[in-house]
């Protein structure tokens, strides 16, 4: 280590690396400090670091962590249960932003890890290159605040590679210290996600193609020195074999050791853990290029588009110039291919598999750590290219040639980043709402792209309100409406004397009972989004980005929309009526109030006066699917099947998963026997997994037009929902239904 730093006390590039990790240290935990809370956090991961806190004090007899919400149990939870265990022991009151320091520090240690693995490519320069475009991400460095499952994991990821970077560099006297980062890496990994097992692949292929390369100098060296200075390839193979296999063994046991349920049985448990992340089955509807589409039907370019147009466009310039400069030399091509694969794989396994995920690229984000080595090293590359050029064989020493080659570089960088440092500036903390320039910047990606999909803007949203609230009179709890009431809560929690949280969702808003109201922009419609009616009437304060809503709050002036909705819910249709009418009178755009009229003229049989009060909503929200649907009951109503029949198909265009447009579709059509059509509609149904006990109902009725008796209406409604599942290649899907039903 002395010489290490003996050998560069004149590189100022070296220099710049050393002084910029130790500032990054302090910044980021800093910044972090202002960080609102993720969807994850309070809802998830705080309860279940909780739990398994709780397993080990109870010496296992609190087994709650086993079973905790959303399979949870098949998560490791190292850092929940470190920040836990932390936050106890030194009864820290505001547990979030404790957790956000600790979050920052794992996003700081991937930043080094970047920087240190680009350093051992191209030098110095290149890591400072790379420490730079990382830390100018904003992407990642907003995730970095809070976000602690995928950036935890990344950082376990970064620091893996960077410990296989050591191995084979020194290869076969390979250092302590390099095991060491290794095992702790890989297991760092693995505590977070069961998915960290994609290192040992890692580890096994690049150590294939690293050991043909070994045999293939080894032939080529005179026989003398193969026999006194370099080891045998069948002893390197076995070597590296018995090195690998215990590294990823140590580094796996190391991993599980504060997993519970994955200590229980190791083997089985840990592939259980890995099937069950395979299968994710949990799917969310996505702003994607103007559309809400689920997260299991999303097109097969979702991930690489969405990275294509969230990360710095220096960062696609530096791979475009690692591919063109960081190959020529053949010493360095097993490491540009070891970059290449690292950062190539995740991303095409996932448009492969057709993986199920969301929130942006989130869960491809371990694989950015070396698309930003590849755009240092490239950068580095460029200008090596450049001295070599010109003539300057060493761009550290201080020659003006050197001087101007190294300044011009770093200019280039930091201008290609203005970008990323306005948005880090002006927006902080919501770095991570970011869109490059070929999306158009975040004002362009309103209505056609998630922005604050993780929630964070419900901390500014509370505290706000918090700050200028106005008291009730009579003493009563201020009611504040979300749909995120765990991180509500959290921010409510010293306040619980005057406020109280309430779960609202956005299109069922007017029918409870709230004063204020907090949203964020997910969930909401495109073309509502982009309207001259959004944000509505009575918003009074939002939080913005670049200009563009986030988040937005809503005061309550007038609650005869939710005293319409009780009385149409306990059948008064008419004072329904009565209040809604006078809810509009205060807001003629109240969309609770127009669809509740609707609705009440839909059940009155009057669809020409449920149309008056439709349409006007429709304007206003066109693909609001409540609204879609009562218009088109109001269409059955007054006999036009077409009309009704049209509505119901742009409802399930826009949503496949719609049920209530599916259960009204097949209703109508066999109500006019129409069989085929009939079939055509339960087919939709069964393609998008929703099947049930309605829609079994109606199956026995459409099957009994066809002199089926109910038995074989059961097995016959099995064997469609098999094949389209194999269809579908849910081959393991296919197999349990098959189980379940008995059907060979």
């Amino acid at each position: 280590m002395k010489q290490f730093f003996l050998d560069n006390k004149n590189n100022v590039w070296f220099w710049a690396f050393t002084v910029i990790v130790f500032a990054l240290l302090f910044i980021m935990p800093m910044m972090s400090k202002q960080a609102g809370n993720t969807g994850d956090e309070d809802g998830f991961q705080i309860p279940q670091g909780k739990n398994v806190v709780n397993y080990y004090k109870t010496n296992g007899q609190d087994t709650t962590c086993m079973n905790f919400k959303d399979n949870l149990q098949f998560y490791g939870s190292s850092f929940d249960v470190i920040t836990e265990y932390i936050n106890q022991t030194f009864k820290i009151e505001d547990i979030s932003k404790s957790r956000h320091v600790c979050n920052s520090l794992m996003g700081w240690l991937a930043v080094l890890m970047v920087g240190l693995i680009a350093y051992q490519f191209g030098g110095a320069r290149a890591g400072v290159f790379a420490l730079i475009l990382m830390f100018l991400s904003p992407r990642f460095l907003g995730h970095s605040f809070n976000n602690p499952k995928d950036v935890p994991f990344l950082a376990g990821i970064a620091s893996s590679i960077f410990g296989m970077v050591l191995f084979f560099k020194q290869f076969p006297k390979v250092k302590w210290y390099s095991y060491v980062i290794l095992i702790l890496s890989i297991a760092l990994a693995i505590s977070v996600r069961i998915g960290g097992l994609v290192l040992f692949g890692y580890f096994g292929l690049l150590g294939f193609v690293f050991l043909i390369q070994y045999v293939i100098r080894y032939s080529k060296l005179p026989k003398e020195k193969n026999q006194t200075k370099n080891m045998t390839p069948a002893k390197a193979i076995m070597l590296m074999l018995v090195m690998g296999v215990a590294i990823c063994v140590v580094g796996f046991f190391v991993g599980i050791l504060i997993w519970p349920y994955a200590m229980q049985s190791p083997i089985k448990h840990s592939i259980e853990s890995f099937n069950a992340m395979s299968s994710f089955a949990t799917s969310l509807r996505q702003l994607f290029e103007g559309s809400l589409q689920w997260s299991d039907y999303l097109p097969w370019y979702y991930t690489p588009k969405y990275i294509l147009i969230t990360i710095p466009i220096a960062v696609i310039i530096g791979m475009v110039l690692f591919f063109i400069f960081c190959w020529r030399k053949k010493e360095d091509r097993f490491w540009a291919f070891f970059v290449f694969f690292t950062f190539f794989f995740p991303v095409f396994w996932i448009v492969y598999t057709h993986a199920n995920v969301y929130g942006g690229w989130r869960h491809a984000m371990f694989a950015y750590p070396t698309m930003v080595v590849a755009a240092g090293w490239g950068f580095d590359g460029l200008l090596r290219w450049v001295e070599n050029k010109f003539g300057i064989l060493n761009s550290e020493k201080k020659s003006a040639k050197g001087i101007v080659v190294n300044v011009a570089g770093a200019a280039v960088v930091l201008l290609l980043l203005a970008g990323p440092i306005r948005h880090i500036i002006v927006n902080h903390p919501y770095e991570y709402v970011y869109f490059n320039e070929l999306a158009g910047g975040t004002k362009n990606a309103l209505g056609n792209y998630e922005l604050d999909y993780y929630y964070h803007s419900t901390r500014e949203a509370s505290e706000w309100i918090i700050a200028n609230a106005e008291k009730k009179a009579d003493g009563s709890k201020v009611r504040v409406g979300t749909w995120h009431t765990a991180s509500v809560n959290y921010f409510f929690r010293k306040d619980t004397a005057d406020f109280q949280p309430v779960f609202i969702r956005w299109y069922e808003k007017e029918n409870t009972d709230w004063d204020y109201a907090i949203f964020t922009v997910t969930g909401i419609y495109p073309k509502y989004l982009k309207s001259k009616n959004f944000p509505p009437k009575n918003t009074i304060k939002t939080i913005d980005v670049d200009g563009v809503p986030i988040c937005f709050i809503l005061k309550r002036e007038d609650k005869s929309d939710y005293k319409g909705f009780k009385y149409k819910e306990q059948n008064q249709l008419d004072s329904a009526i009565l209040m809604y009418q006078k809810a509009l009178q205060v807001d003629p755009n109240n969309m609770g109030a127009l669809c509740g009229l609707g609705e009440i003229y839909v059940r009155k049989n009057n669809p020409d006066s449920a149309q008056l009060y439709l349409n006007p909503y429709l304007k206003i929200d066109p693909e609001a699917e409540i609204a879609n649907l009562m218009l088109a009951y109001s269409y059955a109503g007054k006999g036009d099947l077409e009309g009704a029949m049209n509505t119901l198909h742009s409802i399930m265009k826009r949503n496949p998963k719609y049920m209530g447009a599916h259960i009204l579709a097949i209703q109508i059509c066999l109500q006019q026997k129409d069989i085929p059509a009939a079939k055509r509609e339960f087919d939709k149904v069964i393609e998008v997994d929703r099947v049930d006990e309605q829609v079994t109902s109606l199956w026995i009725q459409y099957e009994a037009m066809q002199n089926i008796d109910q038995q074989t209406a059961y097995t016959n409604l099995y064997k469609a929902m098999i094949r389209s599942l194999e269809k579908r290649g849910k081959k393991k899907e296919a197999n349990k239904l098959r189980e379940q039903s008995g059907i060979k």
